[in-house]
């Protein structure tokens, strides 16, 4: 594949994946995870999203959910930056989540917007309406006022990349909070206070537990809380497709997990009477059992809220995760910002945030 020019400088380089699924990574696919984990930290300061090119690999590639592609990103030979995009096969699928990331040092030479011009018209292509972009905001001495959320509830400052994002036709749709739970001794002291303060009103329900694969007992009630995180789950606009998971979907998901050799446990609540799993946690872990944990969907369903479910999944979830992964010290996790209810039981967890993630949308005319 030819490599497309950007500047008089830059050009955007197809990345090839692997033919065969169980391929190591080539040394492109090295080069590409080394100028993400550098793009992300040069933004953030933290090495907490870094991924090994074999933990990558897998989720560059295509499958039934979502169509995918990648490019390097070159200035004057060396690698300053990645791109990628991603069509989430629901619904009418004409939604595309896009990543630009460059190292600082290539900011402000036109290289990302011509990287974007490139994408957004491949894009139009595939007969997209909708892109959406996630991005970290920090104050960088701007002296600009902060951009609200449409939803009232957060802002970001208006950074580079909020800059960036908002000459490039999107407008931020929703602010997300990233979190950090550091475990201690009165820390889990006070886990197991919560916990057992929860179990009251939920004397109904019981918790039940599993690492990943999925049990064949668990997978049916599994997939449908995994498909109400995309109904029940507050949004703003975002018009994000509604999901539709069955026993194939979950084997899939299971299985990018373990190619990356990643850890998924999930906790789930059981309705006593009708077996019916009504809330579930989930907490994962990279190769790595020293490094940061990620707390991923957390969900009780509409019709059994008003009993601490919320509460019960995630004090038994990080009880029992401590058990196993006593090395990893911290676990991180992202709310939007008017989901209350789920940032109430963080915050009286011990979840203090970090980091704040703006939602930004584009729509195609």
């Amino acid at each position: 594949m030819m490599s497309i020019r950007l500047t008089d400088t830059a050009v955007l380089r197809p990345l090839v994946l692997p033919a065969r699924a169980d391929a190591a990574p080539t040394e492109d696919i090295r080069v590409y995870a080394d100028v993400r984990n550098r793009a992300i930290r040069d933004v953030t300061g933290r090495d907490d999203d870094d991924m090994t090119p074999e933990s990558l690999l897998p989720i560059l590639r295509s499958n039934s959910t979502a169509s995918r592609r990648q490019w390097i990103v070159e200035q004057d030979g060396q690698a300053v930056g990645c791109v990628t995009y991603a069509i989430p096969q629901d619904g009418e699928a004409a939604t595309a989540f896009v990543t630009i990331a460059l190292r600082k040092h290539a900011w402000g030479a036109g290289i990302g917007s011509a990287a974007h011009a490139y994408v957004e018209t491949e894009l139009r292509s595939e007969g997209m309406r909708t892109l959406l972009h996630w991005a970290e905001h920090h104050h960088d001495g701007s002296g600009l006022e902060p951009i609200p959320s449409p939803m009232g509830f957060g802002s970001v400052p208006a950074d580079h990349a909020a800059r960036f994002l908002q000459r490039h036709g999107y407008h931020v749709e929703q602010v997300d909070r990233g979190s950090e739970y550091v475990y201690s001794a009165a820390g889990i002291r006070d886990l197991e206070a919560l916990r057992a303060r929860a179990a009251a009103p939920a004397a109904g329900y019981r918790i039940v537990q599993w690492m990943m694969p999925t049990p064949a007992d668990r997978v049916e009630g599994y997939a449908w809380l995994k498909s109400r995180m995309s109904t029940d789950v507050p949004e703003g606009d975002l018009g994000l497709p509604v999901e539709v998971w069955d026993a194939a979907r979950v084997a899939e998901h299971d299985d990018r997990y373990a190619q990356r050799g990643w850890t998924v446990q999930v906790t789930a609540a059981e309705h006593v009477d009708t077996g019916e799993l009504c809330a579930f946690n989930e907490l994962t872990i990279g190769p790595d059992p020293t490094g940061p944990a990620h707390q991923q969907d957390t969900l009780v369903l509409a019709d059994h809220r008003g009993h601490r479910l919320g509460m019960l999944v995630k004090t038994a979830g990080l009880l029992s995760w401590h058990e196993r992964f006593p090395a990893s010290a911290r676990v991180i996790t992202y709310n939007a910002e008017q989901n209350r209810p789920m940032l109430d039981i963080n915050e009286a967890i011990g979840f203090t945030p970090f980091a704040y993630e703006g939602a930004w949308k584009k729509v195609l005319t």
